[in-house]
C-alpha cells in the first residue's frame, strides 16, 4: 500500500488501472501504477494486483463476478469526501496560520530556513509511517506555514511587490483547473501517466540538488536552473509537475472512498494535498521572483 518514495508517493488506494471523476466506483480489473506532493519505502502501491486493500473489512462486500466493490455498508468509520474536505481544511488552515503569524511578526530568514527543515523532517518521518499521525500532519502544517510566511515576505518586499498574492490566486488556478480536468477524464491516471510523471520528477529534483550544490560551493546562481530565461522555464516544469502530482492525489481519493478506506486514511489524503500545494505555491512565488527581477 505505501509508497516507496517520500517526497512524492503518499499512501496509495488505487488498484486500477483507470480513471474516473469523484463519486465513481474504480474499474474492475487490470493493474495499476502510483508522490506531493508535491513543490516526497513498501513498494508501488499501482503495482499491485487489482483487488481491494481493505477487503479484510468485513463491511467492504466485493461484486463475485466482477471483481469490482459494491458500495460499503455504512458503520461510521469509513473515509468520506467530507472528511478528507474537513481535514485537507483545517491542515491548511494551520499552515496558513503559521504563515500569518510568520508574516506579521516579519520573521527572518534564518528562522524560516529552521522551521523548513523541521517541516521537512516530520514530512519525512509521516510518509514513512504506517499510519496516519494527525499531531505529526498538522505540526508539519504549522512549521511548512511559518517557512512560507517568512519566504513569501521576504519576497514580496525586496523583490516583487505583490508576489505572494500572485502565488495564492496562480494556486488556486492550478487546483481548480486539475480538479476539472481530472472530473472530465481529459487527465487519466494511468501505468503510463504515473511512471512518466515519477521519472520526471525525479529528474527535477536532481537538478535542482546539484544547482543548489554549485550554488553554495560555487557561488552565483549555480547552473543557472533558478535564474534567468532557464530558471523561467525550469518555474514552468515545476508547476506542471505539481499539477501533475493533484491527479494523483485526487486518484487516492477517489479510490480510498470507493474502497471503504479507514477514516483516519483522510489525514494522510490531506497531508498530500498539502505537500502538493505547498510545492505548486512555492514554484509559483519562484517564478513570479524571476519575472520581475529581469
Amino acid at each position: 500500500m505505501r509508497s516507496s518514495n517520500p517526497v512524492f508517493s503518499r499512501r496509495g488506494f488505487s488498484r486500477d488501472n483507470g480513471y474516473a471523476g469523484f463519486g465513481s466506483a474504480p474499474q474492475a480489473g487490470g493493474p495499476a501504477v502510483g508522490a506531493q506532493g508535491n513543490p516526497y519505502a513498501g513498494g508501488n502501491p499501482y503495482a499491485q494486483a487489482p483487488t481491494n486493500p481493505y477487503a479484510q473489512n468485513p463491511y467492504v462486500q466485493q461484486d463475485v463476478q466482477y471483481g469490482a466493490p459494491q458500495a460499503p455498508v455504512s458503520t461510521g468509520n469509513k473515509m468520506t469526501m467530507d472528511d478528507v474536505v474537513m481535514r485537507t481544511g483545517i491542515t491548511l488552515g494551520l499552515v496558513i496560520a503559521g504563515a500569518t503569524v510568520a508574516w506579521v511578526m516579519n520573521v527572518g530568514l534564518g528562522i524560516a530556513i529552521g522551521a523548513a527543515l523541521i517541516a521537512m523532517v516530520l514530512g519525512l518521518v509521516q510518509s514513512f509511517k504506517r499510519k496516519a499521525n494527525p499531531a505529526l500532519i498538522l505540526s508539519y502544517a504549522a512549521f511548512e506555514g511559518v517557512f512560507l510566511g517568512a519566504i513569501s515576505n521576504y519576497i514580496n518586499t525586496y523583490v516583487a511587490d505583490g508576489a505572494a498574492m500572485q502565488a495564492v490566486l496562480g494556486t488556486m488556478a492550478v487546483f481548480v483547473t486539475m480538479l476539472v480536468l481530472y472530473k472530465t477524464r481529459i487527465i487519466r491516471v494511468t501505468q503510463r501517466f504515473t511512471r512518466f510523471l515519477m521519472i520526471a520528477a525525479t529528474a527535477f529534483l536532481v537538478l535542482t540538488a546539484v544547482n543548489l550544490l554549485f550554488a553554495v560551493f560555487g557561488g552565483g546562481d549555480g547552473l543557472g536552473f533558478r535564474s534567468g530565461g532557464l530558471g523561467i522555464v525550469f518555474g514552468i516544469v515545476g508547476i506542471l509537475l505539481g499539477a501533475f502530482f493533484l491527479a494523483l492525489d485526487f486518484k487516492q481519493v477517489e479510490d480510498g472512498i470507493a474502497y471503504g478506506a479507514p477514516r483516519e486514511e483522510s489525514w494522510l489524503a490531506a497531508f498530500g494535498l498539502t505537500m502538493t500545494l505547498v510545492w505548486i505555491y512555492l514554484e509559483m512565488l519562484r517564478l513570479i521572483s524571476i519575472l520581475n527581477s529581469d
